[in-house]
């Protein structure tokens, strides 16, 4: 009998095969009840109890703290973009200068996590897009990349909600998204294999044409 994605018997066939349950990030319906600090507070003694098992001795003045130390990263640096209030504002100008051609940020850095393994996952995405009349500051694409970066992913998921974002920001479906991006669930783990990277993507609009592609390849220096 095959397993459900959600068996616990199953739970390491399904992170083994990267898999990906939906475009949205699975969230409980009580995600954002608590406070940042109520959940800083949730998570540290949590995690002192890992440490414990392992065989750590938290007496030790360098693990003293690492509990909360631990709990604070989580909630307020490498998940903070689980928190929808936290989604960077993008709002769009005119294109009162008429630019015509396709915008291209690249080299724009992935730091985000696995979250099947709960290991780093690091990288570069490029971006593009063209106006159908309106723009948005240069940093706002980061500000997106970074946003869904910043909580447990998988990077078909974060490829797509990305490209999503963009296009409701831009109000445009002429736009394209590059992630190519290192696992630590590969390199530090497993296989361990730390020469390969991970390379995904997602076109809409005029980007599904070859051609385009083939330019927005050039403009971004990837290799076709």
């Amino acid at each position: 009998m095959t397993s459900s994605p959600f068996d616990p018997a199953g739970a390491e066939v399904l992170g083994e095969l990267h898999a990906a349950t939906s475009v949205a990030t699975p969230l409980r319906a009580d995600a954002f009840d608590r406070s940042d600090a109520e959940k800083v507070a949730a998570i540290a003694p949590l995690f002192g109890q890992i440490m414990d098992i392992i065989g750590l001795d938290r007496s030790d003045e360098s693990l003293a703290g690492t509990p909360h130390r631990v709990a604070k990263m989580y909630v307020e640096e490498i998940f903070r973009g689980l928190h929808p209030d936290r989604m960077p504002e993008a709002r769009s100008f005119p294109n009162d200068y008429g630019y015509r051609e396709m915008l291209v940020e690249r080299d724009i850095a992935v730091h985000s996590t696995c979250e099947h393994h709960f290991l780093p996952i690091v990288g570069r995405a490029h971006v593009a897009y063209k106006s159908s009349g309106r723009v948005i500051g240069l940093s706002k694409l980061n500000r997106i990349v970074d946003h869904f970066s910043r909580r447990p992913q998988v990077q078909e998921r974060l490829t797509r909600q990305i490209s999503e974002a963009l296009c409701e920001a831009l109000a445009t479906d002429d736009v394209a998204v590059v992630v190519d991006a290192r696992h630590f669930c590969v390199s530090s783990r497993g296989i361990g294999d730390v020469h390969s990277s991970t390379v995904t993507a997602e076109y809409s609009g005029c980007f599904r044409d070859a051609e385009v592609r083939k330019e927005f390849f050039a403009l971004a220096g990837l290799r076709l």
